[in-house]
């Protein structure tokens, strides 16, 4: 693994606790094979959602990762720290910090759109041909020289009006610390002059305190993780959605970097007066008049935005994308 990729401490064993009586062996399989079956489903008919309008296509997508989440074992809420904006015209950088594989449904329960992500994921069995086939934009994170296209790539999409999703962590983290954000992909909201939307993710045990059950770091394996997710019981999946940082408001991109993950550390501790929780359902309505984007092709696959060639296997699980 190149020296400048950005690495994280954590570690299976020990950042893997969860506070919580575990869920039965027959319960753990009946989970896991729902979910597998699940994103199965997912897989296969993605062609055909993709041929349905924005709206549609995005609301039954936040039902489907919603679902996914459920088969899991997983709750799913929704903090919103504020009101929701209106509608957008134009694309959203959505910067999240990184803790699991989860992390993916999670945020497309709320905000769907085309991730960014390393492109070993696209060799992964089932979930990287969802990957693709969902519009995934792959970086080959071991090639210095494929940041700047990248991030001309990013750039369009926005320009576009596309949704996307990036962890600027660049790799996981257990959710007791948190990593720096890497700025390159930020160029990418200045070039498109675009707004960032902050979120937080967590995950819960029954009570209330952060869970490593779904931490997927270091050396781990999706194997064991899969079934340490569907063994733990109690889990809950929480996302902070946190203010629009406006275009405009920062023109450096280490300072919109800097900004975005400063939101949303202080998402960690903002008070009850500020942070309304909800459930994915109530949340729907909410969801359905913001973060709108400016055409219905803009979410659609496109394979010419597709980074990897000849992707590096990754030995370790931590998503690692360059800075």
């Amino acid at each position: 693994m190149s020296g400048w990729l950005p690495t994280a401490p954590c570690t299976p064993d020990g950042c893997s606790t969860h506070h919580g009586a575990p869920a039965g062996p027959l319960v753990a399989v009946g989970r896991l094979l729902a979910g597998i079956t699940l994103v199965v489903a997912g897989v296969s008919l993605t062609p055909l959602v993709a041929l349905l309008s924005g709206a549609t296509r995005d609301r039954l997508t936040r039902r489907w990762a919603r679902t996914v989440l459920r088969c899991f074992g997983l709750r799913v809420s929704i903090r919103f720290a504020g009101e929701p904006e209106p509608g957008l015209r134009t694309g959203v950088l959505v910067v999240a910090n990184h803790i699991s594989w989860l992390d993916i449904p999670l945020i497309a329960a709320v905000f769907p759109g085309r991730m960014l992500a390393k492109s070993e994921i696209r060799r992964w069995p089932v979930m990287g041909a969802m990957a693709a086939r969902g519009g995934t934009l792959f970086v080959e994170r071991e090639r210095l020289r494929a940041l700047p296209g990248t991030v001309r790539t990013l750039a369009a999409a926005l320009s576009a009006g596309s949704r996307v999703i990036v962890f600027p962590e660049a790799c996981t983290w257990c959710g007791r610390d948190h990593g720096r954000f890497t700025s390159a992909v930020f160029q990418s909201a200045l070039d498109a002059g675009t707004a960032v939307r902050p979120v937080r993710i967590t995950y819960r045990a029954a009570d209330g305190r952060p869970s490593g059950a779904p931490s997927f770091v270091g050396d781990d394996t999706l194997p064991a993780s899969l079934w340490r997710v569907v063994a733990a019981g109690g889990l809950t999946a929480e996302i902070t959605v946190l203010p629009l940082i406006p275009a405009g408001r920062h023109t450096d991109r280490r300072a919109l970097a800097h900004a975005a993950r400063t939101a949303m550390v202080q998402g960690a501790t903002a008070g009850a007066a500020a942070v309304r929780s909800t459930t994915a359902q109530d949340a729907e309505w909410l969801m359905a008049a913001q973060t709108a984007v400016a055409s219905d092709s803009a979410n659609l696959p496109a394979s010419s935005v597709h980074q990897c060639v000849n992707s590096i296997p990754a030995p370790a699980s931590s998503a690692r994308t360059p800075s």
